[in-house]
């Protein structure tokens, strides 16, 4: 069997075209055209348990190559290769992150055509719109003419050339694993969408109710509880009508009652002693979530019994994921009550604990944190040992050492750490320093963070004083600090789904419609939809799973990545 298999569908119909490859991405054939796509994949994916595994998939992407086949395959693909993210991190392994990475863009440049820019991405955020993107344009930005496929074909081969070319053979191992992990969370945010994450509308139904009042009968209307709260707002403050959803609006109200707000942060307006202020933060807390997660919310999202958002793999700088449509990644505590598994079924939710700072251990090779991060509370540890068992100080200087804090009372707590913990102080001091030059960091696996733009630059190199260039070269150095522990801990987390993933789809099922399967994923945290009879042992393979990535990822370390696991009905009895 081809160990590489190109894939492009009929954009038309259930068939499409096939192209089996060597690792290097030489054709080992001609290409094949197939009237049903998924049937031909699935054949040559073959069953669970053989021996040697299915080819791995090349496609242009996997909401176009993978996507459209997951409601017709019998089950899931194991591994791919998918060009446009693996683009993306070569792109910005080679000191051009930001340039276009589509499959048409790739193209272009192999053949020294004009480079087309990448279509502007919907909705990176947490809480979209849920517009419809049955409609949306061709994302693969193909010069006319071009065959998709050969495309395919080319774009894959020089990826592979380029990785090849690395020449640091432990760098270079690091990045294949990166290019696997991240390819691999293709898979899994495909899936995800397409399985969705169980909702009972009837229970957000009844909690937004709880929360809100009725539900408007008139759209554009404000639920009672929200328009109450305002009038309440408007009479404690003794004013005219205002908006207090407008900022300014908002300021001058307060001011006109003798109250002076920096803003109209809800921790700013907690520490004001007047009832308008605790009235204007209950407001921002319920408008919030009418707002991202109310009925429109769950018209739009939350449609058949379950939640399907759009993730985005690599969608921040990081390497964290982010999502096109549905506040994926801030579902609010109090609706958790809403996701429950099917009768029969239970959630496997595990997250990790005190992530970054156990990745910082591992960094470092760090033996006196690693000592530290060996147990179970990491902040505890630290306490008893440099702190005199406070906790809010341990954490509150190792948080800071991480983000470069450096005002108020974390000096001594920064000392401390530095004569504790020298090779783990030292590390994130070397990313700092990189950053205020104007260098770039990179995370364990080889992810680069974006360079110092011109502007940036020419700051700090015509600012004589030092003054202005000094704050804007710390800036960036807090990002270079915070870079390499948080773009590595997405490392984690990325090899954490591939081998869950793997593993789940390794279990013994009847049928593959009982096969666990993770429905939600959020940096350091993660669920599995599985049978009940499944579940404990769905738990055990999740912490098999993460002291795998950490092994993949870090090597030979002695810091461990506990994982609290739970087994609930309902996503909010979890924690």
């Amino acid at each position: 069997m081809a160990p590489r298999t190109a894939l492009v569908p009929d954009p038309h119909g259930p068939g499409g075209r096939l192209q089996p490859l060597d690792d290097a991405g030489s054709p080992l054939g001609p290409p094949e055209t197939v009237r049903d796509l998924a049937a031909a994949v699935a054949a040559r994916e073959g069953t669970r348990g053989d021996h040697p595994p299915g080819p791995r998939w090349v496609w242009a992407a996997a909401d176009s190559g993978y996507a459209p086949l997951l409601p017709r395959l019998p089950d899931r693909l194991a591994r791919c290769h998918d060009l446009r993210l693996v683009e993306a991190l070569l792109l910005g392994h080679e000191g051009r992150f930001g340039a276009p990475r589509s499959l048409g863009a790739a193209w272009s440049r192999l053949r020294g055509l004009p480079v087309p820019d990448d279509l502007p991405e919907p909705g990176l955020t947490d809480a979209d719109d849920g517009q419809d993107t049955l409609f949306a344009p061709d994302r693969l930005q193909l010069p006319p003419g071009a065959d998709q496929l050969d495309a395919v074909v080319a774009v894959h081969a020089e990826q592979q050339r380029r990785i090849a070319a690395i020449a640091d053979p432990a760098a270079r191992q690091r990045f294949r694993l990166l290019v696997a992990a991240e390819s691999a969370g293709a898979l899994v945010a495909a899936e995800m969408a397409h399985d969705g994450l169980p909702w009972r509308s009837d229970l957000h139904d009844r909690l937004l109710t709880e929360l809100l009042g009725p539900r408007p009968t008139v759209p554009g209307t404000q639920p009672r509880v929200l328009a109450d709260l305002v009038v309440e707002l408007h009479r404690a403050l003794g004013a005219k009508p205002f908006n207090p959803d407008s900022h300014t609006q908002v300021l001058r109200a307060f001011a006109e009652a003798g109250i002076q707000l920096g803003s109209t942060r809800s921790w700013e307006l907690k520490n004001i002693d007047h009832p308008a202020a605790r009235l204007l933060v209950r407001y921002k807390e319920l408008s919030r979530i009418h707002v991202a997660h109310g009925w429109a919310w769950q018209d739009a999202w939350a449609r058949g019994g379950r939640f399907r958002p759009e993730y985005v793999v690599g969608g921040v700088v990081s390497g964290r994921w982010a999502s096109r449509g549905g506040g994926a990644l801030q579902i609010p505590r109090i609706l958790r009550r809403a996701v429950v598994a099917d009768p029969g079924w239970r959630l496997v939710v595990a997250d990790a604990a005190q992530l970054e700072p156990r990745v910082l251990a591992a960094l470092s090779g760090d033996a006196g944190l690693a000592r530290t991060a060996a147990g179970g509370d990491l902040y505890e540890a630290l306490a008893a040992q440099a702190f005199q068992g406070d906790r809010d100080k341990a954490k509150l200087g190792l948080l800071g050492a991480m983000y470069g804090q450096t005002s108020g009372d974390i000096g001594p707590l920064l000392n401390t750490l530095h004569r504790r913990y020298p090779a783990a102080m030292g590390y994130v001091e070397a990313a700092a320093r990189t950053g205020e030059d104007g260098g770039v960091v990179t995370s364990r696996l080889g992810r680069v963070c974006p360079p110092a733009s011109a502007a940036f630059l020419d700051l700090t190199e015509a600012d004589t004083s030092g003054e202005t260039g000094g704050r804007t070269a710390r800036a960036r150095g807090r990002f270079t600090r915070n870079f390499v522990i948080q773009a590595s801990a997405a490392d984690w987390a990325l090899a954490l789904l591939a081998a869950l993933r793997r593993r789940l789809n390794e279990l013994p099922v009847a049928v593959p419609a009982d096969r666990p399967h993770l429905v939600f994923f959020q940096h350091d945290e993660v669920i599995v939809h599985t049978p009940a009879n499944l579940a404990e042992e769905v738990a055990a393979v999740v912490t098999a799973a993460a002291d795998e990535a950490r092994r993949l990822v870090f090597g030979d370390t002695p810091v461990r990545f506990p994982l609290s696991t739970a087994v609930v009905d309902c996503y909010a009895d979890a924690k």
